[in-house]
């Protein structure tokens, strides 16, 4: 077992007792003394002093009772001071493995490793704090060990540059990043703040109260925009600064943060779904930003995760990029390309507008009704000038939804202020849901979503057809699960023949007779019938083992017990009556039964987050009866 970075124990106590000494501090040196007098003030300082060895005792405690150990099939990790914690986290179940780094870990040496699981709503795995070399080895190793690799095994896979942001690129990341969380602060701020600084600036306002709060309407609208560019632009530097994003055989891992570093690792063939992002000064200018979402990755309000998109479950694989270059990069890994979209019907528009003018409405009733009540008038027909705005703000709606159905992807766009084109495989949606409003109803439409595991799905944010004609929602919601039902069989025919291959089986070939061998003579039916159980017993999960190769029978990959293959459908047909082998005895028709019984327990054994396509497997695939088995 290995422990953590001895480091960790004086990093942990000082983060964890920064608050708590500066409290006490200032009691001790304020109200303190005001208690005992002077020998208040040093019962602070001492009960300072107590708290801080207490706290320094403790994460001692916990720095020898944290082992963890890399073993071939999991990582175990054995934690706990009052209260022991034993987990095993099978590889296969590990989605993403990230690193992250703040300056002041930087400047010590050590790191925070974080192990996400399909599904999971926390992260499942935490080692704080590691030396930064020791977190770079257990991010390797974990990747090497979910490939399959063995401990000798030294060969890594090549890496592959996808993009680097470039300095220029990073500015232009910042000067078209807003951000639209400060307005509320901004409008706090600046109501407080206004009559202050008038108060010691000579500013010629109008004494008119209409043009007096005009004036003040748009400098306030101006500073929020200002500060809200400001935020947008630090916050983007801090973010993306020294971004790069490789291709590290069957996996994405990206490195990027100027104050707080990250490292971390996107598995291909967990994701669930691209993601094209851009605004108005985006498209104006060409550019996009493409995230992609996996299973692993848990809502954050923090960001903790490293993703940094604010809690969504999904990381930013290109922050800022030419559109050609980032659906160049979706085309690379999805092989999908930006498709012609159908939009709601045309009578959508008054639709949009009607419900901004509304709004417009509502505000205007609002002020006229407070105009009512307060002493000073207020300018409650205002609103109604932007009457027009909304009208177009209800045809670029319009303009900028739609649906598509690619030949292997569901592809969606919505939103023109922040524009989202998400291109979802069809092998990846759980659910399709078909809900309309008691407004839709009135405009005889619907709203269709493919709803995925990815956790982004948890905050509403899945591909959706909005406002499309009542009967093409229907129709679209056939075609969906249609197509999400032929896609998992092609993944299963696919997974069967590769089993094969790895075999070294060939499969039989579509219009050959299957008794007929290779040589053009009739094979032996005891020769077959003799090595069949051979075949079947090298190919079947062992009974009796134990419960992690249960799980790896049952784990996404439809079990081996299912295979129609190995269970003789597609080998031989069935032998002429005469001279065969003897029957098969109760023994081994019981342990027939009983293999039956660990199949069926190993093919139920599934990941409730793992891959869509792990749903339909049991269900869509026929099961095998006992008396079939024993005629093999």
């Amino acid at each position: 077992m290995t422990r953590l970075s001895p480091l960790s124990v004086p990093y942990r106590a000082v983060q964890r007792s920064a608050s708590i000494v500066f409290a006490l501090a200032f009691f001790a040196f304020t109200g303190g003394t005001a208690f005992g007098g002077f020998l208040g003030g040093l019962g602070s300082v001492a009960l300072v002093g107590v708290v801080v060895v207490a706290i320094a005792g403790y994460e001692l405690a916990y720095f020898r009772r944290f082992e963890y150990e890399l073993t071939p099939d999991t990582l175990d990790i054995r934690s706990g001071v009052f209260s022991r914690r034993n987990r095993e986290i099978p590889y296969r179940r590990i989605q993403n493995v990230d690193i992250s780094r703040n300056v002041a870990q930087r400047l010590v040496g050590i790191a925070a490793v974080n192990l996400e699981t399909a599904g999971g709503g926390e992260t499942e795995g935490s080692l704080r704090f590691v030396s930064y070399e020791e977190a770079r080895r257990i991010q390797s190793e974990v990747a090497r060990l979910k490939r399959g690799g063995t401990e000798g095994d030294a060969t890594e896979p090549e890496q592959e540059l996808l993009f680097e942001l470039t300095p220029r690129e990073l500015a232009i990341v910042g000067a078209l990043s807003f951000d639209l969380r400060l307005p509320g602060l901004v409008f706090v701020f600046g109501s407080t703040a206004f009559p202050i600084v008038a108060s010691y600036v000579d500013v010629p306002v109008p004494a008119g109260s209409v043009a007096a709060a005009g004036v003040g309407v748009v400098a306030l609208g101006l500073l929020v925009a200002l500060v809200s560019w400001a935020a947008g632009f630090a916050s983007a530097v801090v973010n993306y600064y020294g971004f790069r994003l490789t291709r590290v055989g069957d996996e994405l891992q990206y490195e990027r943060g100027l104050l707080q570093r990250y490292n971390g690792s996107i598995p291909l063939d967990k994701l669930q779904t691209l993601t094209v992002e851009d605004n108005p000064l985006k498209r104006r200018f060409g550019y996009a930003t493409l995230l992609v979402e996996t299973a692993g990755y848990a809502p954050s309000s923090d960001g903790s995760n490293g993703s940094g998109g604010g809690g969504r479950g999904s990381e930013a694989a290109i922050p800022l990029a030419t559109r050609e270059r980032v659906l160049g990069l979706v085309a690379d890994l999805e092989g999908v390309e930006e498709p012609t979209f159908e939009g709601p019907p045309t009578r959508i528009r008054r639709r949009y507008a009607v419900r901004y003018s509304l709004v417009l409405g509502a505000a205007t009733l609002a002020l006229y009704g407070a105009n009512r009540f307060l002493p000073q008038e207020i300018p409650w027909f205002v609103p109604l000038a932007l009457v027009p705005v909304a009208v177009v703000a209800g045809a670029l709606q319009w303009r900028h939804r739609g649906y598509a159905l690619a030949e292997n992807h569901f592809v969606t766009r919505n939103g023109f202020w922040k524009r989202e084109m998400r291109f979802v495989p069809y092998y990846r949606v759980q659910t399709v849901i078909e809900r309309r409003t008691v407004f839709q109803r009135r405009w005889r439409v619907s709203t269709v979503t493919a709803d995925t595991a990815g956790s982004i799905s948890l905050v509403g944010g899945d591909a959706t057809a909005v406002d499309i004609e009542v009967d093409d929602a229907a129709e679209l919601r056939e075609t969906l699960n249609d197509r999400l039902r032929e896609a998992l069989a092609a993944r299963r025919e696919a997974r069967q023949q590769s089993r094969q291959a790895a075999l070294g089986i060939r499969a039989a070939e579509p219009g050959r007779d299957p008794d007929e061998s290779d040589s053009g003579s009739t094979p032996d039916v005891e020769t077959d019938v003799s090595e069949t159980p051979e075949f079947v017993e090298e190919a079947e999960p062992a009974v009796g083992g134990d419960d992690e190769d249960a799980e790896e029978a049952g784990d996404g990959d439809e079990a081996e017990a299912d295979d129609p293959f190995i269970w003789g459908e597609s080998v031989e047909s069935e032998p002429e009556p005469g001279p065969g082998p003897e029957p098969e005895s109760e023994s081994e028709r019981d342990d027939g039964a009983e293999n039956d019984d660990d199949t069926d327990s190993d093919s139920d054994d599934g990941d409730e987050g793992d891959d869509a396509d792990e749903t339909g497997d049991a269900e869509d695939e026929p099961e095998e009866s006992s008396d079939e088995r024993g005629a093999i």
